[in-house]
């Protein structure tokens, strides 16, 4: 790897110089999610849940014997899905969790985490914990929370 070249563009093997530092940011950041989204989904697999599936069962465990409504689950899930539907009718197929209409509102449909969904949940609780740990593996605690700080501006810039 030469002095001009960067280790993202090493990795993706481009041999011009990005356009900008934004770009190789942006590049970079996208990189990098995927490589601990698939990290991740290894995990999930384990209990054959997708990590977008696991990302709806962990915020029905959250939302306790209440439920959420199923555009609230769209709302709060980390990776915007537009088939949030479709993952319901996996999970409800597995039994993972059940939904049902609101009796006073009948267009409304409530979804609730099952007893089995707990369970996977529960079971996954710790190899998804040491894979967020190894994930952050190559910082020190300081630049954890100093990463933690930037991603959040970012967000807010785009209104998130």
């Amino acid at each position: 790897m030469s002095r001009n070249t960067s280790r993202i563009q090493a990795e993706i093997k481009q041999s011009k110089p990005f356009r900008s530092l934004a770009q190789e940011a942006t590049v970079g950041l996208l990189r990098t999610a995927d490589v601990l989204q698939r990290k991740l989904g290894a995990v999930t697999a384990t209990e054959e849940l997708t990590v977008q599936q696991y990302n709806v069962l962990r915020i029905l465990r959250g939302a306790g014997a209440e439920g959420l409504p199923t555009l609230e689950v769209g709302q709060r899930m980390i990776e915007q899905a537009p088939g949030v539907t479709r993952l319901l009718d996996r999970l409800e197929a597995k039994q993972l969790v059940r939904r049902e209409r609101c009796r006073h509102d009948r267009r409304q449909v409530f979804c609730y985490i099952t007893e089995e969904g707990l369970r996977s949940l529960a079971r996954l609780d710790q190899p998804v914990d040491e894979a967020d740990e190894a994930a952050m593996a190559g910082l020190t605690k300081s630049e954890t929370k100093a990463l933690i700080a930037l991603l959040d501006q970012i967000r807010a810039a785009h209104g998130e």
